[in-house]
C-alpha cells in the first residue's frame, strides 16, 4: 500500500498547511498511539522537538491525541533527534516521537516516529498507523486516559550517553573547539559534552529564537563555522544540524571536512582497533575516492539510495554498523541505534586524540575526486533517461572513464530535475563530461 502521508522520514510539511496542522497531530497522536501500544495499560512514549515555534503548538495536539488512546506521554523539551532514540530505550517506552524538520527552514515542521528498539518504524507500522488515521477517534474510559509527564533529567541523561561512547583512557584537553548548533536542538547539549570531556569549547548557534533554526548556520551552513574556527585559531569544528543527526567538520586551516572523510576516519579507527567491521554503507552520491579507499583496507562498500533510511536498510541487511552519507548522516549502530551527528564526532575525536595527530592530517589521507553535478529541469511527464541517446552517452562516457570514474543519471525525488553526475580523476574531463550528458539530456525531453 502506498503510503499517503510518510516519506522517508516521517510525516513533514510546511506549518499551517496540511498534514502539519494541529488537528491531524492529534489525530496522528491518537492513531499512532492506538497502533504502537494497542490495549496495553500504562504504556508509554516520549516525545522531543528542536527549537522552531510551532514544536509547542504541534506538541500539545499529540498530547492530547495520545491521551485520548490512553497513552502516557514524556515530554523531553529541546531535545535531538538521536537523544529521543536512545531515551526510548532508555525508558522502555512503546515508542519515541521527534517533532523536527531536521535541517529544514523554521516554517517547516514534520513528526517522526521511532520504535521501542530505538529504530525507525518499518514500513508496514507506518501504514497501520495511516490506515487508523481514517479511523475517528474514540477517547478511551476517564480512568485510562493519559498522563503526561515532564522528564527534567532527560538532558543529563543523553550527555552521559554521550560522553560513555568515548574512550575512557582519553580526553579532549588540550584541543580548541568550536561548535554550531544551528540554533536547534543540540544547544543545551553539544557543548557540554566537549566542554565535559576537556577540551576548550566556543559556541556559536546556541540563541534559539524559534525562528532562527538552521539559519546560514549548522551543517547545512558551516561558512559561519570556517570563520569562527579562524577567528578563535581553533583546532577544530563541528557543526550540528538543527535536529543533531547531520555532522560537519572543519579543520584548523578552515576547510569543511564531509561525511565520506568523516566515515572512512572511523572506519580507520575501527580498524586498527581490531574491530571486524565487514564492511560499510554509503549512498548513491558517496564519492568514488571512499569506496577505493575501503576496499584497499579490504572491506566491502554498498551504495544505498539518499537518505538516511535506506543506508540503515543496507547496514541491517548485510548485518554492519558503520554507515553515512557525504552530507553528514553518519551511523555507528555499534555506539548507537541511529545517526548521531554528536556520537559520530566523537569518534573522529577519539581517532585524533589517540595518534596524536589533527584533522587537517587526517582528511588529507582522502584525495576526493572531482563531483559535477548538473541538474536539468524536465518539461512534461516522461522521463529522457530510457531515451536511447541518453543510454548511449552514458555508456559512451562510463567507458571513457573507465573503474576510476562514475556516472549517475537520476530523477529528483521532489523536483521535476534530472539529476546529471559525474566523478572522476581529471576535473575538466569530468566537467566536459557532465555537460555533454545534461545536453543530451535536455535534447531529448
Amino acid at each position: 500500500m502506498k503510503r499517503k502521508y510518510f516519506g522517508t522520514d516521517g510525516v513533514r510539511g510546511r506549518v499551517g498547511e496540511e498534514p502539519i496542522t494541529p488537528e491531524f497531530a492529534m489525530r496522528l497522536g491518537y492513531a499512532a498511539g492506538r497502533v504502537l501500544a494497542g490495549d496495553q495499560r500504562d504504556a508509554q512514549i516520549v516525545m522531543g522537538k528542536d527549537t522552531r515555534l510551532s514544536g509547542y503548538l504541534l506538541e500539545s495536539a499529540m498530547e492530547a491525541g495520545f491521551a485520548a488512546a490512553g497513552v502516557g506521554v514524556r515530554l523531553l523539551g529541546p531535545m535531538p533527534t538521536p537523544a529521543i532514540a536512545y531515551l526510548t530505550r532508555a525508558f522502555q517506552a512503546q515508542a519515541g516521537v521527534v517533532i523536527s524538520a531536521s535541517h529544514n527552514p523554521y516554517y517547516d515542521n514534520g513528526i517522526k516516529f521511532f520504535a521501542g528498539n530505538g529504530r525507525k518504524l518499518p514500513d508496514d507500522v507506518e501504514q497501520s498507523i495511516e490506515l487508523m488515521l481514517e479511523q475517528p477517534i474514540r477517547t478511551v474510559a476517564p480512568e485510562r486516559i493519559g498522563r503526561a509527564y515532564r522528564q527534567e533529567d532527560a538532558r543529563g541523561r543523553y550527555i552521559e550517553f554521550c560522553k560513555a561512547s568515548f574512550p575512557n583512557q582519553y580526553s579532549l584537553r588540550g584541543l580548541r573547539i568550536v561548535v554550531d548548533c544551528a540554533h536547534g536542538a543540540t544547544y543545551q547539549v553539544a557543548p557540554n559534552v566537549y566542554s565535559e570531556l576537556g577540551a576548550e569549547v566556543f559556541r556559536i548557534g546556541v540563541s534559539p529564537d524559534g525562528l532562527n533554526i538552521n539559519e546560514d548556520c549548522g551543517a547545512t551552513s558551516p561558512q559561519a563555522l570556517v570563520h569562527a574556527v579562524r577567528t578563535h585559531r581553533a583546532d577544530i569544528g563541528i557543526a550540528l544540524d538543527g535536529d543533531g543527526d547531520r555532522l560537519i567538520m572543519v579543520d584548523s586551516a578552515g576547510d569543511i571536512v564531509d561525511g565520506d572523510e568523516l566515515l572512512l576516519m572511523i572506519a580507520r579507527e575501527r580498524q586498527d582497533q581490531g574491530v571486524a567491521l565487514g564492511g560499510v554503507v554509503g549512498t548513491l552520491m558517496s564519492n568514488l575516492a571512499l569506496e577505493l579507499a575501503l576496499k584497499e583496507m579490504g572491506l566491502t562498500f554498498v551504495r544505498a539510495k539518499v537518505g538516511d533510511r535506506y543506508v540503515m536498510a543496507e547496514l541491517e541487511r548485510h548485518g554492519w554498523f558503520l554507515g553515512g552519507e557525504s552530507s553528514g548522516h553518519i551511523v555507528c549502530l555499534d555506539k548507537t541505534s541511529t545517526g548521531d551527528a554528536i556520537i559520530a564526532s566523537l569518534q573522529v575525536l577519539a581517532r585524533i586524540v589517540r595518534l596524536q595527530t589533527t584533522l587537517l592530517q587526517e582528511r588529507t589521507k582522502l584525495q576526493k575526486f572531482p563531483q559535477v553535478m548538473i541538474n536539468v529541469r524536465t518539461a512534461g511527464s516522461g522521463s529522457p533517461l530510457q531515451h536511447p541517446d541518453v543510454i548511449a552517452a552514458q555508456k559512451a562516457v562510463e567507458a571513457e572513464l573507465g573503474s576510476r570514474g562514475r556516472v549517475l543519471l537520476r530523477a529528483s525525488g521532489t523536483e521535476p530535475l534530472i539529476r546529471v553526475m559525474v566523478e572522476g580523476e581529471d576535473r575538466m574531463q569530468v566537467q566536459r563530461c557532465a555537460e555533454l550528458l545534461s545536453d543530451t539530456v535536455r535534447h531529448c525531453m
